[in-house]
């Protein structure tokens, strides 16, 4: 992996300032340690951060085709650049090194904006055409790897990472009120807003051209599900050979590096499977890595170590402890660049030090997996609300909540607290939101802490209705589970999952993920699976769990789903969180930034101490309103006005005209 920043002048020839790209593109020297490279001509300045995975000797960047009208920064891995390469071969393109950013190059080359179908990887990468001046910026389908932009006068900047964005002095630097808004509903924001006013994200499965002083973006993949009538009609045994080869290529392509490849191994079906499929067909001596936490509501340990033992791997994992949390949380958001409802991000984020400590620039995750085969209890939750719905004052309608949350159920007062819970907005089984609503309401409730300035900026704005207007033409010829798992995919995996507990938190430390389960050759077959077959009654992942049969053990299989969490207000109100959390969340603080109604704030952290077990709204609460409070003054109050850049670039290719050289 790497970062990529650049400066595109929309019309005129301008004076391309080489100390701000060259700041630019040193903050982003986390993502990028080995090599640093820049081109600037009159129109536009691109700088590079290389992480070098595949052909450490040559693959220098900025890159250039034949007669050097082509220059391209990129930061990802495109996994067929071999088979990519000797198509190209045989159309007469000519390489210069051996690496795959060369290769898409020559593919734009070929193909134009076309090339991306082709590509089978993660990628954020930008291509001047310094004969046409064109500036061409894409991203993966999904959004594994980020690219943000913004407008600045007749100018636009773009960066892996916000923060180098705002090097440049002139850009400004405001929390947007409705992301805001968006973050305490759906814990992200809705692309392409980020929680920095006019700082865009360019949309997974986009690209975006600047051409004659005009900024087009255009889409050329979307999330692929399908209407019952285009869906396969295939045995669940035949479904899951089609898988098992696709996984297998999947996890073989992603093998490819010229640096050592490791597996992040939970003890998890998803991650577990990856790593039997590295150790059973490619890599036996493949290393493992895993965290541990120190309360047992928390740690896998038991099953992960059932599999280091059944797989024979070499395995490092972190104990994790709650002050270790606590204290890294600041330096997390620092590379998150955004507020966090969960504290979730930074065990990841302490355990791509490790990996990085050990030696290693690339692991294969099972990030994608829940969203792909239907893994998620908020899945089979809209499964049975929308059969209950159809007669609400049903009692056995409403046990089968039972089957989802059996120790919940244990205890009649929790049991019926669930019940009508899940009873809500049952008469709402028609909303294209349905599976989502509820949990969406639910998180909404802590919007109560909005300062009453911070609401009226908001003002009458929906979160809502804006995501209902951007759901695709067939949306409404879907079943029930692929509307869900389009949400989740779009939303919570695309701007979550892969952002703060994903790039960011494994880039932090120089560590590139990658991720079989969203091969889109894997996504694009699941999504003609039908939902029986996904979610067999209630048993999740049927399919998946199916497919590892024989390959993992029965312990792994048919173990209930165990979603990934960290403690928050043990993180969070206590050992060495407390000094800096409590000048964060001091009535100077909240009052300074705006954001919050400091004497709510102080109600709730009273409130806090004073239980041992919180309820999950609090508790997303005080993760939300501290992280809000990190990144205001982390991003707006106090950022760096000066990232240092030091020592000579590996690649500097200056062609400004004699007279912007001078200016500079």
């Amino acid at each position: 992996m790497c970062g990529i920043a650049g400066i595109c002048n929309l019309r005129e020839p301008i004076d391309i300032c080489l100390d701000t790209l060259e700041r630019m593109t040193s903050v982003l020297g986390h993502r990028g340690p080995d090599e640093m490279g820049f081109y600037l001509d009159d129109r536009v300045g691109l700088g590079h951060a290389r992480l070098s995975i595949i052909d450490l000797s040559s693959g220098t960047q900025p890159i250039h085709n034949e007669d050097k009208t082509l220059w391209i920064v990129y930061n990802g891995e495109v996994y067929n650049y071999p088979e990519l390469t000797e198509q190209l071969r045989q159309k007469g393109h000519r390489f210069h090194t051996t690496s795959d950013t060369e290769v898409i190059l020559h593919l734009y080359e070929e193909d134009g904006p076309e090339c991306l179908a082709q590509l089978n990887g993660q990628f954020a990468l930008a291509i001047w055409d310094a004969k046409k001046k064109e500036l061409f910026l894409a991203r993966d389908r999904v959004g594994i790897r980020p690219l943000y932009y913004t407008m600045l006068n007749d100018s636009v900047i773009f960066a892996s990472e916000i923060k180098s964005i705002f090097v440049n002095k002139d850009v400004p630097r405001e929390i947007d009120p409705a992301a805001m808004d968006q973050i305490f509903t759906f814990w992200t924001t809705l692309t392409p807003r980020t929680v920095f006013k006019d700082v865009y994200e360019l949309l997974p499965g986009h690209y975006l051209k600047i051409s004659s002083g005009k900024i087009s973006l255009k889409k050329y993949w979307d999330i692929p599900l399908y209407p019952r009538v285009e869906q396969l009609d295939l045995a669940p045994e035949e479904i899951c050979r089609h898988i098992r080869q696709l996984l297998h290529d999947a996890v073989r392509i992603r093998l490819r590096a010229d640096v050592p490849v490791g597996c992040y191994l939970s003890g998890g079906l998803d991650s577990s499977g990856v790593a039997a499929l590295i150790v059973k067909d490619f890599d036996s001596d493949v290393r493992t890595f895993g965290i541990r936490f120190e309360q047992d509501g928390f740690d896998e340990g038991k099953h992960q170590n059932l599999m280091v033992s059944y797989l024979k791997v070499n395995h490092t994992d972190i104990h994790v402890t709650n002050d270790q949390i606590g204290a890294s949380l600041p330096d997390c958001l620092w590379h998150c660049e955004t507020p966090s409802l969960r504290t979730a991000p930074v065990p990841l984020f302490l355990l791509s030090d490790v990996v990085h400590n050990s030696g290693f620039k690339v692991v294969l995750t099972g990030e994608g997996a829940d969203e792909v085969f239907g893994g998620y209890n908020i899945f089979r939750e809209a499964k049975v609300r929308r059969f209950w719905s159809r007669y609400p004052d049903s009692h056995s309608r409403a046990a089968l909540i039972g089957r989802l949350y059996p120790y919940i159920f244990d205890n009649p007062r929790l049991k019926r607290t669930l019940q009508s819970f899940f009873a809500r907005g049952l008469d709402k089984a028609d909303d294209p939101i349905f599976s989502h609503l509820i949990r969406w309401d639910n998180t909404s409730r802590i919007k109560i802490f909005f300062s009453p300035e911070l609401n009226q900026a908001i003002g009458d704005y929906g979160g809502y209705e804006q995501l209902r207007q951007s759901l695709p033409p067939d949306y409404e010829k879907w079943d029930y589970l692929s509307k869900a798992q389009y949400l989740e995919t779009a939303i919570f995996l695309s701007k979550y999952l892969l952002s703060s507990q994903g790039d960011r938190v494994a880039m932090a430390h120089s560590v590139e993920i990658r991720l079989p389960y969203l091969d889109p050759r894997v996504m694009d077959f699941m999504g003609r699976v039908p939902a029986k077959w996904k979610i067999l009654g209630l048993n999740e992942k049927h399919i998946l769990k199916k497919s590892f049969e024989g390959i993992l053990p029965k312990d792994i299989t048919r173990r209930p789903k165990n979603p990934y969490r960290a403690p928050i207000k043990q993180s969070l109100l206590g050992g060495k969180t407390a000094e800096y959390a409590q000048e964060a969340l001091s009535e100077k603080s909240l009052n300074r930034a705006g954001l919050f109604d400091a004497g709510k704030v102080t109600k709730l952290l009273r409130k806090l101490r004073a239980l041992s077990s919180p309820s999950e709204i609090d508790s997303m609460a005080l993760a939300g309103i501290l992280s809000s409070q990190l990144i205001y003054h982390q991003f707006v109050e106090d950022f760096p006005g000066k990232a240092a850049y030091s020592g000579r670039p590996d690649l500097m290719v200056d062609r400004r005209s004699e007279r912007l050289k001078s200016v500079s």
